[in-house]
């Protein structure tokens, strides 16, 4: 555990008699590039309280992050469960569909999924 993680879990530490809710926050800043942490909070913390706890982002910047739980867009104020997984998003920075388009364009091969093969329709 780094001292961001130290610093972190410090800070979110349940009140005395309050039953600790400990949750998982993920969050890529970087392709390729993946920062994961435990955090134990009071029972009835909210998205942004877990995000606050974190201590990765700005206060002031939280509003404008997209997160959610368990890969569903959130509101900020969403009530927690115990072992959720809280993620934060990226923005995207090139549309899924002009990336096919391109690397269709580049390699002259279809795309085959498993669920529809090359030449047939379901």
């Amino acid at each position: 555990m780094d001292r961001a993680e130290l610093d972190a879990s410090a800070v979110s530490m349940p009140a005395a008699g309050a039953v600790p809710l400990v949750i998982e926050i993920f969050w890529s800043p970087a392709a390729g590039e993946l920062r994961e942490q435990r955090l134990s909070l009071p029972a009835g913390s909210t998205l942004r309280q877990a995000l606050l706890a974190s201590q990765w982002f700005e206060p002031s910047a939280i509003d404008r992050l997209k997160a959610g739980i368990w890969g569903r867009v959130k509101p900020l104020d969403t009530p927690l469960r115990e072992l959720d997984r809280v993620e934060v998003y990226r923005p995207l920075t090139v549309d899924p569909k002009e990336a096919r388009r391109q690397r269709y364009k580049d390699t002259g091969r279809r795309i085959v999924t498993r669920h529809r093969p090359l030449g047939r329709k379901a």
